[in-house]
């Protein structure tokens, strides 16, 4: 053991960046699959004062087993797999990187729209195969076309902007959101089901909005609507969903999260024209893995600091 305060990784590795501003501490990386076993094997090796969690889920008995743990931060937006009561209840703060994937993960959501809208992946399976349906297909043109965002944070607002420069009009339901733009219509979730002809989601997965949308909503949508997820996967009742894109009440959906995972493989979804599926990659690029490992780090610094303070 060295002097120096250990923190640890949830994950293999961390930006360079980000691992220059923890030059004072001692840096030890969980794995890539790290389960709750290894990391209270972990903690109660190096008694670390901060974890960045990249993957798998902390837990109390993870806390429990870090009594020096001060400051929980997430490598990323999404706290769901932190459990932000037992933190609360030990004093420790919990802290995400908000924004730092914002343009990564608005940029996958508006692929995956423009791949629904447009049957990129059907049409480019079928040219593959040789055919060439000029004669007998239609696309969908989003210009004028509603799309309804839940959640309207960093990423939300992003995607907004570049559903407003396609010529969309934009509502958004959102209960925190301040001093929104005038590019975008607040609306009640009732209104947001029944006027979009686009969903998109982008708010984080707490136990009063998993399953948001559900046979109930999906009902309440226009018949033809496109789904589009790259939040949490605990957001959607994955059976309900597929029954509405099998009968044609949701006409695609285009999914980067899952209540599962890695998925399991056979899914249900699995060769289901009509969805779209992406491994949980929206916030994976290089640009936001740099940034979201030194948002990480910077948080951890801002907490120990204060508590020094």
């Amino acid at each position: 053991m060295s002097g120096r305060r250990a923190l640890i990784v949830t994950g293999a590795d961390l930006a360079p960046q980000a691992l220059a501003l923890l030059d004072d501490f001692e840096v030890v990386y969980a794995g890539k699959t790290p389960q709750e076993a290894d990391l209270v094997a972990l903690c109660k090796q190096h008694d670390p004062v901060a974890i960045i969690v990249r993957y798998g889920k902390v837990g109390a008995a993870v806390m429990d087993a870090a009594p020096s743990l001060r400051v929980i931060s997430k490598h990323g937006s999404g706290t769901d797999t932190i459990d932000k009561d037992a933190a609360k209840a030990r004093g420790i703060e919990v802290r995400a990187a908000a924004g730092a994937n914002a343009a990564a993960v608005a940029e996958q959501a508006l692929a995956l729209l423009l791949a629904c809208a447009k049957s990129v992946v059907q049409l480019d399976a079928r040219m593959h195969a040789g055919h060439w349906d000029k004669a007998t297909h239609k696309s969908v043109e989003l210009h004028g076309r509603t799309i309804g965002l839940v959640g309207l944070g960093a990423i939300g607002q992003r995607f907004a902007r570049m559903c407003d420069a396609m010529g969309m009009k934009v509502i958004g339901f959102d209960p925190f959101a301040q001093n929104l733009p005038s590019t975008i219509r607040s609306v009640d979730l009732a209104t947001l089901w029944r006027e979009s002809d686009a969903i998109s989601l982008h708010c984080p997965l707490t136990p009063e909005n998993r399953n948001l949308v559900n046979a109930q909503t999906l009902q309440a949508t226009k018949r033809g609507v496109i789904l589009v997820n790259t939040a949490r996967g605990g957001l959607v009742d994955e059976a309900a969903l597929l029954d509405a894109v099998r009968s044609g009440q949701v006409m695609a959906a285009g999914l980067d999260s899952f209540a599962v995972e890695p998925m399991a493989a056979p899914h249900p979804f699995h060769g289901v024209p009509n969805i779209v599926l992406s491994p949980h990659i929206g916030g994976v690029t290089s640009d936001a893995y740099v940034n979201m490992g030194v948002g990480a780090a910077k948080n951890v610094l801002d907490v120990l600091a204060a508590a020094h303070a």
